[in-house]
């Protein structure tokens, strides 16, 4: 069997901050080095539909609070589609801005923009004291996962699984000592860099999640060499470990 999954990349030209792109490239990448089909479908703020229907993954990146508004009202029409898509096991990495905006609401201090309410969490700006730097996490399900964080955002998780424990860094709210959230196929996370890249066994994670959602029978992917992104990541953790 010929496998293939549709990646679908939502508001590039509004939300894509600190090299969130890469992290489509890499999902792209470890397929075709497997020789899966990967189709990228850039959706602009021009588009006028989004096929969650035939979404295998989706993905959501940063952007600065105007543009985070724009998308709001944008993603706001298909809502449901969205909260249906993820309530039915659909993969899908938010990255910054696209995290918070899983949420009930993200407030600034200037207005309150509508999240999606597809997670029970909120986040409050304090741009005066931004989270900013080389961030390590440790995982149950992924190990060791490094990043970089630059965000004014507070995010309360409440009873949410969070990504990972912080070693290093901030994380969601600089206090809790939590990271990123993950809800059913669904990671949310603060880290930047691009963050898949260098943490091969979390993109692979969500590729199998996918393609096991997709294809009845998929058992695993095989292996890659992963020397030059584990070289990648261990330099961070080896450099900024506290």
């Amino acid at each position: 069997m010929e496998y293939s999954l549709n990646i679908v990349h939502l508001y590039p030209d509004l939300l894509n901050l600190y090299g969130d792109k890469g992290n489509m490239e890499a999902l792209k990448m470890r397929l075709l080095w497997r020789n899966i089909g990967a189709n990228i479908i850039d959706i602009t703020a021009s588009e006028n539909k989004i096929d969650f229907e035939n979404a295998d993954i989706i993905f959501l990146g940063g952007g600065a609070d105007r543009e985070m508004e724009t998308v709001s009202n944008l993603l706001s029409a298909y809502k449901e589609e969205l909260k249906t898509y993820i309530e039915n096991d659909g993969a899908m990495l938010c990255v910054c801005g696209g995290y918070q905006l899983m949420g009930k609401y993200y407030k600034t201090s200037q207005n309150e923009i509508a999240g999606m309410e597809i997670l029970d969490i909120t986040t409050v700006s304090d741009e005066k004291n931004r989270l900013i730097g080389n961030v390590i996490l440790e995982s149950d399900e992924f190990g060791k996962i490094a990043g970089f964080e630059n965000h004014g955002g507070r995010t309360d998780i409440k009873n949410h699984t969070p990504l990972g424990k912080v070693l290093a860094g901030h994380g969601n709210d600089g206090e809790s000592g939590f990271e990123g959230v993950i809800y059913k196929n669904l990671i949310g996370t603060y880290l930047h860099g691009p963050l898949l890249p260098k943490n091969p066994v979390l993109c692979d994670s969500i590729l199998e999640r996918a393609l096991k959602r997709k294809y009845e029978g998929f058992s695993s992917l095989a292996p890659l060499d992963d020397t030059l992104e584990d070289k990648a990541r261990n330099y961070i953790i080896e450099n900024f470990s506290i």
